[in-house]
């Protein structure tokens, strides 16, 4: 049971269900999810699960490498790896197995488009995001790409291509991580400064520059939310495309304030609380545009 517990660690449950949710609202999002896919909760664990062994094996990837520095910080000190209780090995094989098997169930279900995508998702997760992570700051532009690709594999599982709506789902989930992770930066900066990770926008730590960042990237979610509602995705012409925008507003709204609070209090609480409305924002958002889907 303690092996199990360790595996399961390994594959970052609560962050990987919300990646993988995204994957599959932006699956149902598609004009052909109505018209293809007649047993719908079918497809949809199976893309939950595909995307679910993708994302976990690229996690597990992300542990392995990790393990000297994952060491030295309080929050990941006792991580299965870090902790002595698996072999960086048996984590790199762990999550290649699972990487390989997603992929291959969303390839023979949906199609190898989407599949093709994980597999870069993957590749740019663990080989690209975790090495630059102390290198410089970019890192954190460098990992919006893979953390914004479910959005990508889940329209391409649809529609079997990488069409507008797909690009509109991916560009509100690479703005949106920006305020989310600075915040966590945040929080967690004195670990991420004993590790030598360099993940803020300013070399100086918490600073106003870094809330300054979380509220521009805050303010251009605005334009990326509405334009579902002009690409044909979503719809404002019945009461509940109308209730949808109004949702998406007042979210982005609630966000712009929680960032623009950080910037005046400049504080670990104020950080905390963007945090946690950034966890809620997504969700809602993406349920919100699916409410008022075309």
């Amino acid at each position: 049971m303690k092996k199990f517990k360790d595996y399961l660690q390994l594959t970052k449950p609560s962050l990987n269900i919300m990646v993988v949710f995204s994957s599959v609202l932006s699956f149902a999002l598609t004009p052909a999810f109505d018209e293809l896919y007649i047993d719908k909760w079918k497809w949809i664990l199976l893309l939950f699960t595909g995307g679910y062994l993708v994302t976990g094996g690229a996690n597990a990837m992300n542990m392995a490498a990790e393990k000297k520095t994952d060491a030295i910080m309080n929050r990941t000190k006792n991580r299965p790896v870090a902790a002595g209780r698996m072999t960086q090995g048996e984590a790199w094989m762990f999550g290649a197995v699972m990487g390989l098997t997603g992929a291959f169930i969303l390839g023979y279900f949906f199609n190898w488009l989407a599949a093709a995508a994980a597999v870069l998702s993957l590749f740019l997760y663990a080989f690209i995001y975790t090495p630059l992570k102390t290198v410089n700051s970019i890192a954190v532009l460098a990992g919006a790409i893979p953390g914004s690709m479910p959005c990508l594999i889940g329209w391409a599982a649809g529609e079997n291509k990488l069409s507008t709506g797909g690009w509109v789902l991916f560009a509100i989930q690479f703005l949106w991580q920006f305020p989310h992770f600075w915040a966590i930066c945040w929080i967690a900066w004195k670990d991420y400064l004993k590790a030598g990770f360099k993940l803020l926008p300013s070399e100086q730590g918490p600073t106003k520059f870094t809330a300054l960042q979380a509220i521009i990237y805050s303010l251009m979610l605005i334009p990326a939310t509405l334009a579902p509602y002009y690409t044909g995705i979503c719809s404002i012409d019945d009461l509940k495309g109308k209730i949808s925008l109004v949702v998406v507003s007042l979210a982005n709204l609630f966000m712009i304030i929680r960032c623009i609070n950080l910037f005046r209090q400049l504080d670990t609480g104020s950080a905390r609380k963007v945090m946690f409305g950034s966890y809620m924002y997504l969700p809602v958002v993406m349920l919100a545009l699916l409410l008022s889907k075309v």
